[in-house]
């Protein structure tokens, strides 16, 4: 089985890059073994999404902005690793 693709697409108008490229180091930290990979995939118009293997996991256009970082983190632990505890970083319940 192939290892999973993240894709991390942003507005180079808007200057999201450093933003994207700050998302790519955390999930590359927190994900050393179960990614394969994270590309970032300049985009404009505003656009900021992430896609896990083709998926979209996030749109700030539909979903309202950037994601918290433990948001993040829990929502592609939840596609790629859902057996994987996050400590620190898991999500506290409401």
């Amino acid at each position: 089985m192939p290892t999973p693709r993240i894709e991390i697409h942003y507005c180079t108008q808007c200057r999201w890059l450093l933003r994207s490229a700050w998302m790519a180091q955390e999930l590359l930290t927190t994900f050393e073994q179960e990614v394969g990979e994270v590309a970032l995939i300049p985009a404009t118009g505003g656009l900021f999404e992430i896609h896990v293997d083709n998926h979209r996991i996030w749109s700030r256009a539909d979903d309202g902005g950037f994601p918290d970082i433990k948001a993040l983190k829990a929502l592609v632990r939840d596609r790629i690793a859902p057996e994987k505890p996050l400590g620190h970083s898991e999500p506290k319940p409401e």
